[in-house]
């Protein structure tokens, strides 16, 4: 372990180490994301998916030996059990911070499909990591304000659409989507500011996971309900926090729950009454993920005032 180095030296060398990682994986999968560009059929194109996605499960394996030779991180993850690379899964978390997507990574990597979100088109852009996304079939949306949609209210429903036709293409093997309810990372200014009912978390946006329900609910076996707390440590809190070893404890709670039968085949947007049933539903599962996250801080003494 290198945890006995000083805090930024540390931070530097995991840093690039993980880049070093990148490199060399991304360098692998880029001849098959390169043959997804030129070759139109579908068949071929999936498979080399497969094979993008197999680079990719290597480079989240060598990035969790990383973190093992570089810090003592205490996992302290509840529930990680019964799961099957053969089912289909929808994940739902909280968002703490950018660390999440490794954390995520680390404890689901060959236990369930290969994890997919949705990221904003921008990050398309992004050297190297972009193309990577690409390959593995991300989802990349278009985001619009409020205000832009007023301009322009025939885009509105455009993110909806995007959802549905990754939905399609996401039947055709095992998949596991993710999706960060609350869509931004959580700290006390956008908790003052949105005043949710929830002390330790912002308000759920419903829209997305409905449309993931409604359009391939069938196809999913479990709603995979993940808590994940940083107890140590008050948020916000940069990723760089976590490559020069300041998050010590990482806790994860997780449980599966049943897709409820009266969700498949609706529409979240036409559907007023199921609409307002699928909201009553996501607020009753982020209440009960707060007293989860109150569970792990009275577990760990932890008393952060979010007022």
């Amino acid at each position: 372990m290198l945890n006995f180095l000083p805090a930024p030296l540390l931070g530097l060398v995991t840093a690039l180490l993980f880049v070093t990682n990148t490199i060399i994986l991304f360098s692998a999968m880029f001849p098959f994301i390169l043959l997804k560009v030129f070759i139109p059929n579908a068949w071929i194109r999936h498979h080399l998916t497969r094979v993008v996605m197999f680079f990719g499960t290597a480079w989240i394996d060598v990035n969790s030996f990383i973190q093992k030779f570089t810090k003592g991180v205490k996992w302290d993850v509840q529930g990680l059990d019964g799961f099957s690379l053969d089912s289909s899964y929808l994940v739902v978390s909280n968002h703490r911070s950018w660390t999440d997507i490794f954390v995520l990574q680390h404890i689901f990597n060959r236990r369930i499909p290969f994890l997919k979100f949705f990221l904003k088109k921008e990050l398309m852009w992004v050297p190297v990591l972009g193309v990577a996304w690409w390959g593995l079939d991300y989802p990349f949306m278009k985001r619009y304000t409020r205000q832009f949609l007023k301009k322009h209210p025939e885009l509105k429903g455009k993110d909806m659409e995007t959802t549905r036709k990754y939905c399609v293409k996401f039947k055709k093997s095992p998949v596991t989507v993710l999706n960060f309810l609350e869509g931004t990372r959580f700290n006390y200014q956008k908790h003052e500011k949105q005043n949710p009912p929830f002390q330790n978390l912002l308000m759920p946006k419903a829209g997305g996971i409905a449309i993931v329900l409604s359009s391939m609910g069938e196809y999913l076996s479990k709603i995979v309900d993940v808590t994940i707390v940083y107890p140590e440590n008050e948020p916000p809190m940069p990723f760089w926090d976590f490559l020069k070893g300041a998050i010590p404890t990482v806790a994860v709670r997780i449980r599966t729950l049943n897709i409820p039968e009266g969700f498949l085949g609706k529409n979240y947007e036409d559907d007023e009454a199921f609409r307002e049933e699928f909201q009553n539903w996501i607020n009753q599962l982020w209440k009960d993920k707060d007293q989860a996250i109150k569970a792990v801080f009275d577990e760990y003494n932890v008393d952060y005032d979010t007022n």
